[in-house]
């Protein structure tokens, strides 16, 4: 479903945000991404998609080679991936039902089933009741939901979401994160980018951590492995 091979991204300043980066996620993990702020988490969530380009390396998602696929041929990848921002990233003077819709509407989805496919996004995140309002009358925590549907409306096989609790308290951060989870009970790939480790302990699933924009360790739920880069990209497991 995703696969790294040996990725590197350089920023004009000179900063290594990925550093011989080799990963594979299977179809339908859950999968945490956890490291400090500036470990690279979220560079490595933005290659994916193709906002952030390489240097060196390959990247598929879905089949496609991002890494070669230029910007302006990659909304076919788009369409298979929701992504979710730590602020929300809502429009304030549209209503919920047009924040929502509004992903439908640019990539040319009939005008019919815009409104079926909107409701049930809303209703797997529990929200139909707040539909008409605009997202300065919902709490963080239900701006965040919404900002959610809007990345599952299209249905994809993938979700990305890059700190998606970190403007929330405690309790609305673990009823996101039990969200994401009933997300990923359905068949849909997610990788959730979190610096928190008490979040990590309430629901466990695979961690991948990263520091100075290398993979440090990779563990599951039954076991750990640590992985320590040498110069030339080489990973070994201990």
């Amino acid at each position: 479903m995703i696969s790294l091979n040996k990725v590197s991204k350089v920023f004009k300043d000179g900063t290594k945000a990925l550093q011989q980066v080799s990963l594979e996620i299977e179809e339908g993990e859950f999968v945490y991404l956890k490291g400090k702020s500036g470990s690279g988490k979220s560079t490595l969530l933005k290659t994916l998609y193709g906002q952030e380009k390489v240097v060196s390396g390959q990247i598929y998602v879905a089949d496609v080679p991002v890494h070669t696929t230029k910007s302006k041929k990659l909304h076919t990848l788009r369409r298979k991936i929701g992504v979710v921002f730590q602020d929300f990233q809502l429009l304030s003077y549209l209503t919920v039902f047009e924040n929502i819709a509004y992903v439908l509407e640019v990539t040319g989805v009939p005008k019919e089933e815009i409104s079926d496919k909107v409701i049930h996004a809303l209703d797997v995140v529990g929200l139909k009741h707040k539909i008409f309002e605009y997202p300065k009358q919902c709490s963080g925590g239900e701006q965040q939901r919404i900002a959610i549907a809007r990345a599952i409306v299209h249905e994809p096989v993938i979700l990305l979401a890059d700190e998606p609790t970190g403007n929330l308290d405690p309790a609305n951060a673990y009823q996101i994160l039990k969200l994401l989870h009933k997300i990923n009970q359905t068949g849909t790939t997610v990788v959730m980018a979190t610096h928190d480790q008490s979040l990590v302990d309430k629901m466990p699933s695979r961690v991948i951590e990263m520091e100075s924009g290398i993979l440090t360790k990779d563990r599951s739920k039954s076991h750990t492995m640590l992985l320590l880069s040498s110069r030339m990209g080489e990973q070994y497991v201990l």
